[in-house]
């Protein structure tokens, strides 16, 4: 992967959100423009697609040269190579399949890339965050393991996730690689995951554990403070409400880790009550299995560390290979017998995270 953080090519992006769109313009993986806020009309397909026009015009104007492509995320389902927008259900002007891409190539003259934000997030956290930091402290170690696979998940609004591989983002066959969110929740399995695993979720479970109504449950901030008796509310049911959301999203984890085999990196913003549910992470994903004749055995065939812990993230980071002979002969070759994974929390923050995403993925794919 090229180094883009010294590289001078201008890509405008978008911030695509239900209510606003917030645009902006990439240059050596960092803004370089005042940041542009539009109502996103959501509603309205044509003044939607104006808001757009508009946004990535009045920023081609701020930028101190001319752009070399257009990336961003955006909401699905899509078909983002191709950059078709499906049916969205927070921005419900889109229906029956909208060629976004095509119509921004044609109005600016250059190419657009459209990708899923949790893809953009896993894409920004190889690069430049949790991904190439892990990497670091295991040669600061003397550790020779390296890891190649990142997958990446947000927890907010909803649960998504992005894969990526040596460097490369996966995208799947229909461009629908990574949805965490519709595997079944542990807790509720007539559910997704998300159900638990996001904003509402965690609202829900506190009304559900205090009998109060949904819509006069508190935010998941004060959920926190409660949590943490900083601010008068039940206490202990705050606490359950994290556990939950923290068994959910371990289960999910486990499930997906068993397939990808690689690091896990956390954002989205709910990350920052992590405190409260990692731990439930890291055990439901540490926990065991029974066969029909009573013998346990672990979920996975590997250990995973909980890298915010640091004694935890020490014995992650520790050299534990030794030196087996070659039968035969009197040679010997390293061997690390313990196979181990790490979750952590996003080193550049979600919304840089997918910035830093789409700026590169969109001068790989020039530079291919």
């Amino acid at each position: 992967m090229a180094d883009y953080q010294q590289d001078d090519r201008i890509v405008m992006s978008l911030d695509a959100g239900g209510t606003n769109f917030v645009f902006t313009a990439m240059q050596a993986n960092r803004e370089v423009v005042e940041s542009i806020t539009l109502p996103s009309n959501a509603n309205d397909l044509e003044a939607c697609l104006g808001t757009i026009r508009k946004g990535f015009t009045q920023v081609r104007e701020q930028a101190e040269g001319d752009p070399v492509a257009i990336s961003f995320a955006f909401p699905g389902p899509s078909d983002f190579p191709r950059g078709i927008i499906g049916d969205l259900m927070n921005l419900p002007g889109f229906q029956g399949g909208v060629p976004l891409g095509p119509m921004l190539e044609r109005e600016f003259g250059i190419p657009v890339f459209i990708n899923n934000d949790g893809d953009l997030f896993a894409y920004g956290e190889s690069i430049a965050g949790l991904l190439p930091s892990v990497n670091s402290l295991l040669k600061e170690a003397g550790n020779p393991r390296r890891y190649k696979v990142l997958f990446g998940i947000t927890l907010g609004t909803g649960f998504g996730g992005g894969i990526v591989r040596d460097n490369a983002l996966f995208l799947g066959d229909n461009s629908n690689d990574g949805e965490i969110w519709l595997l079944r929740n542990k807790v509720d399995p007539s559910t997704g995951a998300e159900e638990t695993a996001s904003i509402r979720g965690v609202r829900r479970a506190y009304a559900r554990n205090t009998g109060t109504p949904m819509e006069d449950a508190p935010s998941p901030k004060d959920i926190y403070d409660i949590a943490l008796g900083e601010q008068a509310g039940d206490q202990e049911a705050a606490k359950v409400a994290f556990r939950e959301l923290g068994e959910v999203v371990g289960d999910a984890l486990a499930n997906a880790i068993t397939l990808l085999d690689g690091l896990i990196v956390i954002g989205g913003g709910l990350a920052g009550a992590h405190s409260l549910f990692l731990p439930t992470v890291i055990e439901e994903m540490n926990s065991t299995l029974i066969t029909p004749e009573g013998d346990v055995y672990p979920r996975l065939d590997i250990k995973v560390h909980n890298l915010e812990d640091e004694q935890d993230r020490k014995r992650f980071l520790r050299n534990t290979a030794t030196k087996v002979r070659i039968p035969g002969t009197d040679e010997f070759v390293d061997y690390d017998p313990e196979k181990r994974t790490g979750v952590g929390l996003s080193k550049l923050g979600t919304s840089r995270a997918v910035a830093v995403g789409a700026y590169a993925y969109a001068l790989h794919a020039l530079d291919q």
